[in-house]
């Protein structure tokens, strides 16, 4: 059955389905990663968009239990060069095709992915629309043109409750704005003793957690959506060692004075390389993010930037000057990508383990 993909600049690509017969619609972004696209279809900063990927041959290896990042997807579409109908691996359990189908996702094969990426590149990420063959085009486009993307991602992929992930070790505070199960994995290796709280969460609430950290997740959209979020920040500041990633690295940047901008086309993929300016040292990255901390926001407040992009400069990482915080724009838990930076999480380890010497409690 063929399909079609429909961007708001009147680019029309068409395709094969694949997944569910929905027609769904969302911002178009690309992916750079070779492997991974389970973690990333399952990645919740990824919510109400259409992602496609650049590398060519995507279900190879199929669906397993194991490699989500999350239980629900909540990607709007997939596009990709080509599906694979008969993955070869062990721990295949389902197709792509097969698991969009449950998942009622969308998905277009067949589409020149390249091209794809490259008018994205020229022009910035676009709306686009994953529609039937027999759709109206100029009824799609004038669609989108008006349509307005959702500002409420963050909470409808952050938990409603609370609830803990047990551990001997220090207590943390993970503050879920759309949290990837890497994170959660990483902490539980170091014993840390977690409780995951909602994205609203108060100031208060968390301090009466009696923390020894505060974690601030990854998530999707535009940090100035989440203004509760800053308020909890501001709030929590100074009080407690905190480690941010990705939509928590840009909220601790705004509750600091910072100001942050949406960029054209976004960081996606396993490859990026990002500079720690102390060392001089480059860590190859796993990003995912649309929006940047600008830079020249930055002089006149207590932050210190700590890492950047190579590839454009962008800032990737920043410390407080007097309290114990630091956060990242990157992925040091990775899934998929590198784990150079996986590091950071001892770093975190280190800054409680410190911060309780001080209080007599080591």
């Amino acid at each position: 059955m063929k399909r079609q993909l429909i961007l708001e600049d009147g680019t029309i690509f068409l395709g094969e389905a694949f997944g569910s017969d929905k027609e769904n619609y969302g911002e178009v972004v690309f992916n750079t990663g070779m492997t991974g696209y389970q973690e990333i279809l399952s990645d919740p900063s990824y919510c109400g968009q259409i992602v496609t990927l650049t590398y060519p041959l995507i279900g190879n290896y199929g669906i397993n239990r194991d490699d989500f990042e999350t239980i629900t997807p909540f990607i709007n579409g997939f596009v990709v060069k080509e599906f694979c109908d008969f993955p070869s691996n062990w721990r295949s359990e389902y197709t792509i095709d097969e698991y969009f189908k449950m998942k009622n996702i969308p998905g277009i094969a067949g589409v020149d992915t390249r091209k794809l990426t490259r008018i994205i590149r020229m022009h910035g990420t676009l709306k686009g629309a994953i529609v039937s063959a027999d759709a109206n085009p100029e009824e799609v486009i004038s669609r989108l043109k008006g349509a307005e993307l959702p500002t409420n991602q963050v909470q409808v992929v952050s938990t409603k409750t609370a609830y803990p992930s047990p551990g001997r070790g220090h207590r943390v505070v993970l503050v879920d704005f759309g949290m990837k199960h890497g994170i959660l994995r990483e902490l539980n290796k170091r014993n840390c003793d977690i409780v995951v709280v909602p994205h609203n969460v108060t100031a208060d609430e968390v301090l009466q957690l009696n923390p020894d950290g505060i974690m601030l997740s990854n998530g999707p959209g535009d940090p100035k959506d989440v203004p509760e979020a800053i308020e909890m920040i501001k709030g929590i500041l100074g009080k407690v060692p905190l480690f941010g990633i990705c939509l928590g690295h840009q909220l601790f940047a705004l509750a600091c004075g910072a100001d942050s901008e949406k960029m054209k086309f976004g960081h996606r993929g396993s490859n990026h390389p990002v500079k720690e300016l102390s060392t001089g040292k480059v860590d190859i990255t796993s990003q995912n993010h649309g929006y940047t901390v600008k830079e020249d926001s930055i002089k006149d407040t207590e932050l210190e930037v700590t890492h950047v992009a190579l590839n454009d400069g962008t800032v990737e990482g920043l410390k407080h000057k007097q309290a114990p915080a630091f956060t990242v724009q990157y992925h040091p838990e990775a899934s998929p990508g590198p784990e150079d930076a996986n590091g950071l999480f001892d770093q975190f380890l280190n800054l409680m383990i410190e911060a309780n010497k001080k209080e007599g409690v080591l």
